[in-house]
């Protein structure tokens, strides 16, 4: 399977290295791409370009929301792998980004941590409705960035992968 994972908010891909070597390790093919400066919505053809049946896109923060705008717009993917996905910004939970999930109809993955300052759990869990073919995976006493948890999460990610080219979806 090939994965496409975007940085964060930093737009710095050498975050993605752990992440890179471990799907790699698991035997997928894994680019990381560098996201132009700029809205999310602008950095969507990075995705975009990337698009396929056989791709899941994704990527930490800033990374998987582009992934998952670009996926809502039309681009096809096996499954969005999002890691801290960005619900809202710090201390404004009612500022959500959310409105595009409704259009995404394929397997996501979301690999959260319960102290995340982008991602009220209550509201995260009322939102999760909007994705039916969603998976939540939250590490107790991680943050933003899964720091203490990562190799967990990629453990976590790596099987949900190899369960998604078992079973793919059918459109």
């Amino acid at each position: 399977m090939k994965i496409v994972l975007g940085p964060g908010a930093s737009r710095n891909p050498v975050q993605l290295d752990p992440h890179a070597r471990a799907l790699r390790a698991a035997g997928h093919d894994v680019e990381i791409v560098t996201l132009p400066r700029g809205s999310a919505e602008t950095a969507v053809p990075v995705f975009t370009a990337r698009s396929g049946a056989a791709v899941v896109a994704g990527g930490q923060s800033f990374g998987g929301r582009v992934a998952s705008l670009a996926a809502a717009s039309g681009s096809r993917f096996a499954g969005l792998l999002l890691f801290s996905y960005p619900l809202h910004r710090p201390g404004l939970p009612d500022q959500l980004r959310t409105a595009h999930w409704p259009r995404l109809d394929l397997p996501v993955l979301l690999l959260m941590g319960d102290r995340d300052p982008f991602c009220d759990m209550t509201v995260l869990e009322r939102e999760l409705v909007k994705l039916p073919s969603a998976r939540l995976l939250v590490y107790p006493g991680a943050g933003h960035g899964l720091k203490g948890h990562l190799e967990e999460a990629l453990s976590d990610a790596a099987a949900w992968l190899a369960d998604l080219s078992r079973y793919p979806p059918v459109r």
